[in-house]
């Protein structure tokens, strides 16, 4: 009888500690799962959370953009001298401008135009948005002095006309348009004379392509 208790006994014994794993296993798969389920969840707040920031950052900035592109209209304009080509062109209302065409300064017509203000006109280390100018020189003068920087890889040049003027064919310099300086130059015949359009940089590259040279006239 005292072995059949004591059998019984340890089965019971066994029956629990097995019960006691099993549970304990059960516990722990448990606190596992319930972990990772959490850290998923937390992961994909996470991303969630960094995507709407994103998205809010992205739709700020287009925001900005489409505000600034907003600010630069009413276009101003600029009507200059009929002897010196009576030259018309229009840039945003944001910039500002200092322009010589009194025709007794190095060029017959001397423009800077720059977003906020126009800095030093004197010194070399000056980048404007956009110069505009009428040289008393000879287009073939001219032009050859910038084939002269194509021939050493410094410019690409390629055949251009005003789309408001298309009879008058000159050239769009890109690349080195002066002295250690890059950016896009548009250069035209305008009788004797020849004008110069440029922007310095890349920064302003659009506002030259899309509102000034559309905008720019002369009398050829």
């Amino acid at each position: 009888m005292n072995l059949k208790n004591d059998q019984r006994g340890n089965s019971s014994t066994l029956a629990i500690v097995g019960l006691t794993i099993l549970l304990l296993i059960f516990i722990v798969f448990s606190f596992w799962a319930f972990s990772g389920r959490q850290k998923y969840k937390n992961n994909v707040q996470a991303i969630s959370d960094q995507a709407a920031q994103q998205a809010v950052q992205v739709a700020q900035q287009q925001d900005a953009v489409k505000y600034n592109e907003q600010l630069k209209n009413p276009y101003r304009s600029y009507s200059g001298p009929s002897q010196y080509g009576g030259i018309s062109l229009k840039y945003p209302n944001t910039w500002s401008s200092y322009i010589d065409d009194s025709g007794n300064g190095q060029a017959l017509i001397d423009g800077y135009f720059n977003p906020g203000y126009v800095p030093s006109i004197s010194a070399q280390s000056s980048v404007f948005a956009l110069r505009v100018q009428v040289l008393n020189q000879s287009y073939s003068d001219v032009l050859s002095g910038i084939t002269s920087s194509s021939q050493q890889n410094q410019a690409k040049i390629s055949p251009y006309s005003l789309p408001l003027l298309p009879s008058v064919v000159g050239v769009k310099v890109t690349g080195q348009i002066g002295n250690n300086q890059t950016g896009e130059m548009v250069v035209l015949p305008l009788r004797g004379n020849t004008i110069e359009v440029f922007t310095m940089g890349t920064d302003y590259q659009s506002d030259f392509e899309n509102i000034i040279l559309p905008n720019l006239t002369f009398s050829p």
